[in-house]
């Protein structure tokens, strides 16, 4: 007898992520649990299948949770590439705000990026941010989100 695996999850590191909304309506139409992870209180709809996570201020509090909580075929929002590795190596699926997925192909570039531009930015050579989020994104992030629930749901059959 093969043990059940668990329900699919899906966490959101939400202090800052812009598509929390959409997180819940495609959480909802596939009956998963959604996890609310931020550093300070967020209005969260009604439902049982939201829950809201509180944690302590601080750097990678927030996190630390989610990678504690999060197993293989879960599904993270973020857009912190460190937490996207580190949720990677746990075989959780990691898809930030624009849609971009994170995969153990793209990581690494991912983060050798990310550290190239924290260094241009700390000697002043870049100081605006990133380009301003947009309904694109917020599309290309609805297909990814769902995409992904697809692939690991065709993998659990």
């Amino acid at each position: 007898m093969t043990a059940e695996r668990p329900p699919i999850r899906i966490f959101i590191d939400a202090d800052a992520c812009p598509v929390k909304d959409e997180v819940y309506k495609v959480g909802a139409r596939y009956g998963l649990k959604t996890w609310v992870v931020s550093n300070a209180f967020m209005v969260i709809p009604a439902s049982p299948l939201i829950s809201r996570m509180i944690v302590d201020a601080g750097p990678d509090v927030a996190d630390d949770w989610i990678v504690e909580q999060a197993s293989a075929g879960d599904m993270v929002v973020t857009n912190d590439i460190p937490l996207a590795d580190r949720v990677l190596k746990k075989g959780a699926y990691a898809i930030g705000a624009n849609g971009r997925p994170f995969t153990a192909d793209s990581i690494g570039q991912a983060l050798a990026q990310r550290s190239i531009m924290e260094h241009l930015r700390a000697s002043g050579e870049i100081t605006g941010g990133p380009r301003p989020f947009d309904r694109n994104d917020r599309s290309r992030f609805l297909q990814a989100l769902d995409e992904a629930i697809n692939k690991e749901l065709r993998r659990r059959r």
